[in-house]
This record gives C-alpha cells, structure tokens and sequence, in this order.
C-alpha cells in the first residue's frame, strides 16, 4: 500500500537559493544552450552519414571530423560550466554550429533520392574539399579554445582560424582569459599586456571592454595580497579610461566604490595609480565625478595631499594664529597623524609622486563642478592646496594650482560657495590669495601667472573696496611682455569693474590711481585680438564707472574707443552697446569740464 506523504511535509517551503547560486546555474544554462545545439547537429550528422547512398567515402570522412568535433563540444562543456569566461566560447561555437549545419546539408543531399532529384540537386568532390577544410579550422578554433579553458599553461600565444583576420580580438580573448583564470603571475602579465594594447589605439580599447575585459580588472586591483598586480590592472584601467563610454562601463561594473577602498588603503606605490585612475575618469566623465564624490574619495584625497604636511607645520607658527585656527590645525593634525601611522616610511620621491596624483585628481573632480569644488573646500582643501603652492614647484605646485582655479571658477557662478569657501576673514582664503598674488608677481612662468591671474579674477566680488594688494600686481601685468598674461590681467580687472560687481566704482577709481590707463592703451593697440577684446572691455568699464578721470581724457580713450576695429565688434556683440555707452560718459563729463574752464 502507498504510503501517503503527510501535508505537514508537503508544505515545507524549499531553502531558496542564493545569488551566488542562482547566478552559477544561469551561467551553466546559457553555456549548455550554446553548446547543446551544435552536439546535437553531430548526432544527425553522423546519422545521416550512414544513410548516404553517394559519396560515402567522404561522408564517412566528414562523419569522423565532426565526431571529432563533438568531443571537443563535450570537454568545452565540462569545463565552461566552471568558468567565470566564456565570451571567446560563444564566438567559436556560434561558427562550428554554422558549418555544422552546412555538413548536415551536405549529408542530406547523399541520401537515396528520386532520379529526378539527383538530376537536380548535384554533389561535387569539390563540395566536400571546401567542408573538411571548414571542419578542419573548426577543429582547430576548439583546440584552442579548450587551451584557454584549461588555463593551465599561462597565457596562449597562438592563433586560432577564427582570429585570422582580426588577431587583436584572439589577443584579448586569450589575455582576458588569463585574468579570470591564470596564476597570479599569468594574471599580472595579463595586466600589463591588456595596458599595451590599450595604449596603441581607441579600437583595441573598445574591443577589451567589449569582450569583457573590465570586471576582471577590477577584480584583480582588489587583490591585496599583490602591489604589482594592482598596479597592473590600474595601469590598464587608466589606458581604457579616456573616453566617457568607457569610463561609464567601468561604472556599471561597480568601480567607484573598488576605487575607492583602494586609494585608501593600500600600498603607497598603488595609491599614486589609483589616484591618477580618478584623476582619468572624472577627467572624461561628469557621472564619475559624481560616483567619486558619494564614495568620499575628495576626502580621502585631500588626506593624502596633506600627509607630512601640516604635521610639520602645525606648530611653528601658533603665536600669529587665533584660537579657532590653532584648534582646528591640531584637529586635522591628529587626524594626519593617525592616518600617516599605517603608512612605512617613504622615499621623498615617491611621497611627491602620490601627492602629485592626487592634486591632479582633485583638479578633474572639481572641473565644471560647483558641489565638488564646495567638498574640497569643506574638507580643508583649500588650506592644504595653498600651502603646497608655497612649498612646492613643478608638476605638484602646477596641479594645485589647477585645483584652485577650477574652484575659484565654481565659486564665481555660485555665490553660496563663495560665501562660504572665500570669506575675507577665512584663513584658508586668506592663505589662497596670498599664494596666488605671490604667483603673480614672482613667477617667471606665464602659464602659472594666467591660472593665478584667471583665479583672482574669479574671486573679484569677494574683495573690499581700494583692494591695494590685488589690485596693484594686477595693474602692473596689464605692461607685461606676454600678451596672454597681459590679457589675462586686463580679463580680471574686467571682472573688478563690471557692473555686476557691487564695488565696481571703487575698484575703477583704484585701477585708475595705480596707472592702468596707460597701460591699458598699449593694450588696446595689441595685434591679439583677445588682449584688444579684454581692453577694450576695461576701458569701457573705467569710462562708465569713473568717467571723469583726466587720466582718460589725457590718454585719448575716447578716441581709441571710436577706433575700435569693426570686426572685433561684430565677432564680440557685447561690444555693440558698450562702446557707446562708454563714450558718452567720457563726452558728457570732459566736455562739461572743459565749458567750465571757458567761462572762467
């Protein structure tokens, strides 16, 4: 009799299964899928090659190459059900199954037939030469294929049929495949070669992160138990990381917040590259600003830019502190110290080279981005940047100089980060423009004059009014010999005398005692056509704000103004209402002062 199961065990729910679980059996579903077709043409294959009435001793042949074939199915099988890749797998079964589908054709029209069909339906030597050699070369795509599943033997040089016309994709199969599956050496060797073909060109690029190159990557700069490979796989990561396509496919493949531990914590050596990983990413991709941001890495940055730095400093100078900035030094002091403590001593080369990268890449993450610029500066950014700005030179010293006028540039167009981040009594502000005014008069690089001249200029509606110390080197540039540094200079004083600036007047008045016109009419007289539009724009500005200077009236504005080249005006169409608008102020203004002068 049956026994009939009880309902108590009829309603136990099954244990569900886990992610990890129900991933591995979609993946062994999807490779049986792939393979269990062409498997199943071998079978009819073979069965048709019995039934064949002609031809039957290339039949036979063809039966014994895909039986052949059919092993080889079976063993890519076994092995793909276990492996994290199966890309190239795919590419070559997709092809066995198309030329076992014309064998099974082949085969078909051997049959016994009508005479009539045979008639009909002809069958050629020839036919089957050009099938055994199809058969022969998807033999050997097998053959390959199982030595990249095997993935015993390190890295396959060789070159299967499938690749011959297109090796690179073979190379990257065969590369990848070692990242998922080699040794760690393998892995490492992997790395770098993916980073050397990377390097060569957009189109191997886009076919490493096509065929799956990315994850395995990332997977490797986790792998803390080896500096060199991280390295390799950053290296890589940096070379696939120039275009925004590339970079969101990093994204997708959960890389920010990888990046992100990496930097850290992890060996000095690997911080310099994944640094400059950051530094490539938000370069070429707004989104990768934003995912570094929510992962805290500005913050991280910032720590590793000031490692060393106030640690030596802090307590040199406490008597020209007050006691909010001597509390809030020995804050961030105690914080360097406890993060500095997990790091071995360094060579002074290699701390330069991390802090180099990482002020590169707190430049790109604050580029054009407003909510960037304002966590740099909420994390103390700003202090350390001026400081290393005074200490430091070359590349470094460059970096941080970039990161402050891209921040200076946010804080131009958001007058909530320029309260904030720039008050007149902030030290951290204070500190900036003393840098950036030192740069301007000391500097005897003009690139770094523009970058602290653009950054002043920026900062133009944070200044009191007869600002003497940024005015006055400002002034002084509007004579320098280098036309984009003059121009820069006359751009700047443009942003002080603009009407949207609330001390425009004053800031006119003072332009105008620290002998700007004469300057500036040597300007106007430039072949640059940016240094003309700059001057003409400032002398549009003097003349409306502070119209009744004899210095312009002495200097002949008028006229230059009423000289102004057409072209410019029609290129720059601000000019149109300007010009006027700035000549009718000086005619009103000297003409009444000259009627007066008469009478008397």
């Amino acid at each position: 009799m049956a026994v009939k199961p009880s309902s108590t065990a009829a309603t136990i729910p099954k244990k569900p299964q886990s992610l990890k679980s129900r991933t591995i059996e979609l993946h062994q579903k999807r490779i049986g899928e792939a393979l269990s077709f062409p498997i199943q043409l071998s079978d009819q294959i073979a069965a048709a090659a019995k039934e064949a009435e002609s031809f039957k001793f290339e039949c036979s042949e063809v039966a014994k190459q895909v039986e052949r074939l059919r092993q080889m199915l079976r063993s890519a099988a076994r092995l793909a059900a276990d492996a994290a890749y199966d890309r190239p797998l795919r590419r070559v079964a997709a092809e066995v199954t198309k030329t076992l589908e014309r064998s099974l054709a082949l085969m078909k029209k051997c049959r016994r037939r009508s005479a009539l069909r045979r008639v009909v339906t002809i069958v050629s030597a020839a036919d089957f030469r050009k099938l055994l050699a199809l058969l022969d070369a998807s033999a050997a795509d097998m053959k390959w294929i199982l030595s990249i599943l095997d993935g015993g033997g390190g890295i396959v040089l060789t070159l299967p049929p499938i690749a011959s016309n297109d090796p690179i994709i073979a190379w990257v199969w065969a590369l990848t495949a070692a990242l998922h599956i080699g040794q760690l050496q393998d892995k490492i060797e992997a790395a770098n070669e993916l980073a050397s073909l990377a390097r060569d060109n957009d189109r191997n690029k886009q076919i490493i992160v096509e065929e799956g190159g990315i994850p395995p990557l990332l997977k490797l700069l986790k792998d803390r138990t080896s500096s060199e490979a991280q390295i390799a796989a950053a290296s890589s990561l940096i070379n696939l990381a120039n275009d925004q396509n590339r970079v969101q496919a990093i994204i997708d493949e959960h890389g920010a917040p990888i990046i992100a531990q990496i930097l850290g914590n992890s060996a000095v050596k690997v911080q310099i590259k994944v640094a400059s990983l950051v530094a490539e990413m938000a370069q070429n991709s707004p989104l990768a600003q934003e995912e570094f941001a929510r992962e805290n890495v500005i913050r991280a940055l910032v720590t590793l830019l000031s490692f060393d730095l106030f640690v030596e400093n802090s307590m040199l100078k406490l008597g020209e502190n007050s006691i909010h900035s001597i509390v809030q030094i020995n804050k961030e002091s105690s914080v360097l110290s406890s993060s500095s403590s997990s790091y071995p001593s360094q060579s002074a080369e290699m701390k330069i080279e991390l802090k180099t990268s990482c002020a590169k890449a707190l430049w790109m993450l604050a580029r054009g981005s407003v909510a960037n610029s304002r966590r740099i500066a909420e994390t103390k950014g700003l202090l350390c940047l001026a400081k290393l700005i005074e200490v430091e030179r070359g590349e470094l010293q460059r970096n941080c100089l970039m990161s402050l006028t891209e921040i200076t540039t946010a804080a131009e167009s958001n007058a909530d980060l320029r309260r904030a981040a720039f008050k007149t009594n902030s030290p951290a502000a204070k500190g900036v423009v003393d840098q950036l005014i030192r740069i301007i008069q000391e500097s005897d690089d003009p690139s770094l004059q523009v970058a602290s001249i653009r950054a002043v200029g920026c900062l133009a509606r944070t200044f009191p009014a007869r600002e003497m110390r940024v005015l006055g080197p400002l002034v002084a540039l509007l004579g320098h010999g280098d036309e984009a540094v003059a121009a820069e200079a006359a751009a700047a004083l443009g942003k002080f005398g603009c009407p949207d600036n609330f001390l425009c007047v004053q800031h006119c008045k003072t332009i105008i005692e620290f002998g700007g016109v004469p300057l500036l009419m040597r300007l106007l007289r430039s072949n640059n056509d940016e240094a003309r539009l700059h001057g003409v724009i400032l002398a549009c500005y003097l003349a409306i704000h502070a119209g009744k200077s004899d210095d312009l009236e002495r200097e002949g504005v008028a006229g230059a103004l009423e000289g102004v080249d057409r072209a410019l005006i029609v290129q720059h169409p601000q000019l149109k209402e300007l010009i006027p608008q700035a000549i009718y102020h000086l005619t009103v203004f000297h003409h009444s002062h000259s009627g007066m002068l008469t009478q008397r």
